[in-house]
């Protein structure tokens, strides 16, 4: 195996061999042209998201600046929304379900390196899969590592550091972050802790 085929079957590879540098320099062009967008250009940037990810779907929403390595190996579903300042490190599969929201500096790092230092330095890497269900809100400066998933309908308090897998429907936060207690239909009725709805059309 090639070190991008050991980087896509999730072993220990090596950065800048076999066409990964170039393959990053190729998406860091696109990347820059997508940041470098006017706000009025919207159909230009839905033109270049879906050029960069492997999957796009309806009514996706990245606010520049946004910053990922590949670009093709990141799903995102439909009725997405991202704020500023998000990072993927997608050497690894990363998936975004529908009618997820990412608050401002958000980072997914499918990415990571060996603990022992002499590992480290020999410049193997790896990668792990993120998933991200539907309908889940990642809080401004989450931070999410290689490997977990988070369930549907979940909220990540911000800035939260996940290092373990989420259930569904529950509410999680903390470094490392942590199972705080379930969504019950009670929270339907409220918009912020106890501060209840004025309205009704949802």
């Amino acid at each position: 195996m090639n070190q991008k085929e050991r980087m896509l079957a999730g072993l220990p590879y090596r950065a800048n061999q076999d066409g990964l540098p170039e393959e990053q320099l190729k998406n860091k062009q696109k990347i820059y042209d997508y940041n470098a967008c006017r706000p009025d250009e919207t159909a230009k940037m839905v033109s270049l998201l879906t050029d960069i990810l492997g999957k796009c779907g309806k009514n996706v929403v990245i606010l520049p600046p946004f910053r990922c390595d590949y670009g093709k190996h990141i799903e995102i579903g439909d009725n997405v929304f991202i704020n500023y300042n998000c990072v993927i490190l997608d050497v690894a599969r990363v998936t975004v379900g529908d009618n997820t929201m990412f608050g401002p500096n958000v980072c997914l790092a499918a990415a990571g390196h060996p603990v022992h230092p002499l590992s480290r330095r020999s410049g193997y890497e790896y990668g792990a899969p993120v998933t991200i269900g539907k309908d889940v809100w990642l809080g401004a400066g989450v931070i999410v590592n290689p490997g977990v998933s988070i369930g549907d309908g979940s909220v990540i308090g911000a800035g939260s550091v996940v290092t373990k897998d989420v259930p569904p429907g529950v509410i999680a936060a903390g470094s490392p972050c942590r199972v705080l207690r379930a969504i019950t239909e009670e929270d339907r009725a409220c918009y912020y802790k106890n501060k209840r709805f004025d309205v009704s059309d949802f």
